[in-house]
């Protein structure tokens, strides 16, 4: 992906011109689809040389790791899992988070600053056979959970 700073800058530029005043729900979902797209496009360029996944297991390691690292430059901090097809992704620095101050005042801001990663994400699962809902927390500054729920069939 680009230099972390112009990602980051193109980013931040991106959620502020799409949720402007009155436009935020219509936004995310753009910010979203935007994310969904280069997901599918990251997956399928980063998975071509790599062998078939065995498990949605495995996928979501994949995601932590591989594709984590080549957009954010770090990998997931922690990945849970019910066994049941519900993750839970967290990023203790989230690098879209880190230029917005640790004070509770932007805690109502970071949604426009999550929606782009859920895309990411959904896209990523769904160019890899999997249908999924991705939901976004954060409780403290930079700090996100994203929650992965694998749709089955």
């Amino acid at each position: 992906m680009a230099d972390s700073p112009l990602f980051q800058a193109l980013h931040m530029e991106m959620a502020h011109a799409l949720c402007g005043e009155g436009e935020q729900e219509k936004g995310l979902g753009a910010l979203e689809g935007v994310g969904f797209r280069v997901g599918q496009g990251l997956s399928e360029r980063l998975t071509k040389e790599m062998p078939s996944f065995k498990d949605e297991l495995d996928v979501l390691k994949f995601l932590c790791k591989d594709l984590w690292i080549t957009v954010f430059k770090k990998q997931v901090d922690n990945l849970r899992t019910n066994h049941q097809g519900t993750y839970m992704l967290q990023d203790n620095q989230f690098l879209l988070l880190s230029q917005l101050s640790n004070g509770k005042q932007y805690l109502e801001e970071a949604p426009k600053f999550l929606a782009f990663t859920c895309g990411l994400v959904k896209g990523a699962l769904s160019n890899l056979g999997f249908d999924s809902t991705v939901t976004a927390e954060v409780a403290v500054m930079p700090s996100s959970k994203f929650q992965v729920v694998i749709q089955k069939s």
